[in-house]
Formats: C-alpha cells, structure tokens, sequence
C-alpha cells in the first residue's frame, strides 16, 4: 500500500486496538480492507477474519490483502452481522468503523453476539469519524449505555485528525459475572 493515503480515522482506531502479535480480530463492515491491511501488518502469528455485506467491497479487501489471504492470516467473508456466527470466545479483539447500526438503533442482538465471540479479557472497539463534536457525545450517550447493558464495561476514547475533525471509539470488555 505504499504511497496510498491512509484515511486518519483508520490508523487511530487501530491504534486503539494495543494488538499483541497473536491476536485473533474480527472486524466489521470491513470495506475495501484498508484497516484491515493496518491490522494484519501489526500481527505475526494472530489472524483477523473481516466481514461486509457488500461482494465487490470485499473482493477489494481480499485484493488489498492478498498475501495475508495466501498466507492464512486473513479471512474476508460477504456477510451481514446478524447473518453470521462464530464460536465463543474466538476473538481477542472485534472492531468496526462507522458502522452505524451500534448507534442508530438497538443492537442488543448484535452485541450479545459480540460478547459471546469475545475471548476472556478480549475488546469491542466500536469507532467512528461522526460530522462534529455534538455527534460524538450522541454517539457515548448512545453505544455505551447499550454496551453496558450487554455486559460490558465501557470507556470512552476520543480523539482528533490533523484537520480536527473529531473521531471517538467506545471500547467495551466483558464484565465478569460473579462466581
């Protein structure tokens, strides 16, 4: 991808990710891979599996990413969130990126999904780029309350592009259940 522009919005919510080497991610509503690229390039024996609903967005991404595909590494499917399932605790990290259904409407469904799929001490990092500061309070307001009542402990990261447009990323871990 040398000399590609990399949107800011991806290498920060990447970063928001601290990957350790073998980390097994999900991401969601994965696009043309780009973030997907990001992530891959920072694992040396973990995986990342991506979905998106759109086939000629991840035909890009398995394009993009090829010698990860070749490799093992990477796993891009044409799939809807609430058309898939994984086994528990198959993941250490799950991440999406302006995917606005975690805020735009009740997604209990899904993120019980997502805690489930969820290795012990793994991270949901749902992140975005909203059009102004007012949006990323929405968004806390919104995501993080639902998160929380789907099990999680939840934070708030917020951040800034070189143009100062806001970005925002609410990170959930799996609370645990009293013994």
């Amino acid at each position: 991808m040398a000399g590609k522009l990399i949107p800011e919005r991806f290498s920060w919510a990447v970063e928001t990710l601290d990957l350790a080497p073998s980390d097994r991610v999900l991401e969601i509503g994965c696009g043309r891979g780009v973030a997907a690229t990001l992530v891959l390039d920072r694992l040396e024996a973990g995986s990342l599996t991506a979905i998106d609903q759109s086939d000629t967005a991840i035909e890009a991404a398995r394009q993009r990413n090829s010698g990860h595909v070749a490799a093992g590494k990477a796993n891009f499917l044409v799939a809807a969130l609430e058309g898939i399932e994984f086994a528990g605790g198959s993941f250490d990290k799950i991440f999406s990126i302006n995917v606005n259904l975690f805020w735009t409407r009740a997604p209990a469904r899904e993120l019980g999904a997502l805690r489930r799929w969820l290795a012990p001490g793994g991270g949901l990092h749902l992140c975005w780029e909203p059009p102004g500061v007012g949006r990323v309070r929405e968004i806390i307001a919104t995501v993080a309350p639902a998160m929380e009542e789907c099990g999680f402990e939840v934070t708030s990261l917020t951040g800034q592009t070189s143009t100062s447009t806001s970005l925002v990323c609410v990170v959930g871990r799996p609370r645990r259940e009293p013994s």
